[in-house]
């Protein structure tokens, strides 16, 4: 561990609908109908907010997901659901995910300022650039474009949703006329509390990793050990620099997958039934589709083949997640074990985010090593079965970190740009 940081880590909820597991819809909290239930959204804002979480992540995708390998095929609409929240809480920040393939810049620009306005200042964009032909279908396409060609969309359609937000604040028309993008006039919407929302970024391709340095906020990363996370905090940090920023304007906030309970065994057996309880091949299809090759073919009891582990043969082409294969591969590179061990150990390590699995007292330990190491600036935590592990952050994790200098109290601003401000800066050692 490094010099202790001054100031306060961040907590993020990665909403994953109902959980990040697939038998989270099993849990007798819920109804069948709950992922489309206001009354189970709003719980979900004020238990965050009962806990002066700084916010709450809601990810999406356009299209139908497949249940062989998504915990939660079935979605509503960000943006919409985030309305609701809003007007049942007062302080959380709200981050929507929308994707720059398939949506139009001014459209987008004028609905996201429309909520942040009515949030009073509390909105965030998830910018994805979406990936695989099953979402493109939905829009008339027969494929996604290629990875560097949805980036370079991105970046474009960033800037245009910039310059029509700066607009609102100074009345004028903006001009484009970019590649992609031809564009003249301005947003109808006033500037918010926080003047515009929040920006933060999933990718983790190399073009991804620019656009964060570039413009974001924050990032979405996806570690799965110190050393990767601390390398890949000084990378996005030494990109904010490169492009005239200060480190401390885009904060990093890895994924963890959480399994919490009162005694570490309690956590292990919670963890095991919930796995049981989900579809056998789950894991299976899951990694499939993170490494682009069918892992139903690999020989369980044999370690990984290296053409396996190998850079995709078209990077551009690969329909997975660039950030979750790499941490993948790392892993398995670490340690070498057998198909069989890897998907036994992705229980509680995780697989593309890092998992965790014991208490909450465990567990403000691995978040203040993490911080104190100059890995994260905080963590977008996924509890397997969202109805009672919020509940447990926001009524035990919270207090550990505050009895340790490690959160604050109660909440010190109103806006989600407010948050981010509040919390500690960069260690000089990025």
């Amino acid at each position: 561990m490094t010099d202790r940081r001054t100031g306060h880590v961040i907590l993020g909820i990665n909403a994953l609908v109902l959980g990040y597991l697939p038998a989270a819809w099993q849990s007798p909290l819920l109804g069948k109908d709950s992922f489309v239930d206001p009354a189970y959204w709003e719980t979900i804002g004020r238990t965050a907010e009962r806990g002066t979480l700084d916010v709450v992540f809601l990810a999406d995708a356009p299209v139908l997901g497949d249940p062989a390998h998504d915990a939660n095929p079935i979605r509503l609409e960000p943006t919409v659901t985030w309305g609701h929240v809003a007007a049942a809480t007062q302080r959380i920040g709200l981050v929507a995910t929308a994707s720059t393939t398939f949506n139009d810049p001014f459209e987008l620009a004028e609905r996201l300022l429309s909520w942040d306005h009515l949030s009073g200042g509390r909105a965030g964009w998830n910018i994805v650039t979406t990936r695989g032909a099953d979402a493109a279908r939905n829009f008339g396409l027969p494929d996604v474009p290629l990875r560097d060609d949805r980036y370079d969309r991105a970046a474009e359609f960033v800037d245009v949703v910039r310059a029509l937000w700066d607009s609102a604040a100074t009345g004028a028309d903006i001009r484009h006329h970019g590649d992609l993008f031809q564009l003249e006039g301005r947003l109808r919407v006033p500037p918010s509390r926080q003047g515009r929302p929040v920006l933060l970024q999933a990718g983790g391709s190399p073009k991804g990793r620019e656009l964060a340095g570039r413009v974001a906020e924050g990032v979405f990363a996806a570690e799965l050990t110190k050393d990767k996370a601390i390398e890949h905090y000084r990378l996005v940090k030494r990109l904010a620099r490169g492009n005239g920023r200060s480190p401390d304007d885009v904060k990093i906030l890895p994924g963890l997958l959480l399994s919490l309970g009162s005694t570490e065994e309690e956590a292990r057996r919670r963890n095991d039934e919930l796995h049981d309880a989900g579809p056998a091949a789950y894991s299976v299809q899951w990694l499939s589709q993170s490494i682009g090759y069918d892992a139903s073919k690999l020989e369980l009891d044999e370690p990984f083949p290296e053409e396996v582990l190998a850079a995709p043969a078209d990077p551009q082409t690969f329909q997975g997640s660039m950030g979750f294969r790499e941490s993948i591969v790392a892993q398995i590179r670490r340690t070498n074990p057998t198909v069989r061990e890897y998907l036994r150990q992705t229980r509680s390590t995780g697989s593309g985010h890092a998992g965790f699995v014991g208490t909450p007292e465990q567990l403000a330990d691995h978040i203040e090593d993490w911080f104190h190491s100059g890995a994260i600036d905080g963590f977008n935590l996924q509890p397997d079965v969202l109805a009672d592990g919020l509940a447990v952050i926001a009524d035990e994790l919270v207090p550990i970190l505050r009895r340790r200098g490690l959160y604050r109290h109660e909440y010190q601003t109103d806006t989600l740009r407010g948050h981010f401000r509040a919390a500690a800066a960069t260690p000089d050692s990025a």
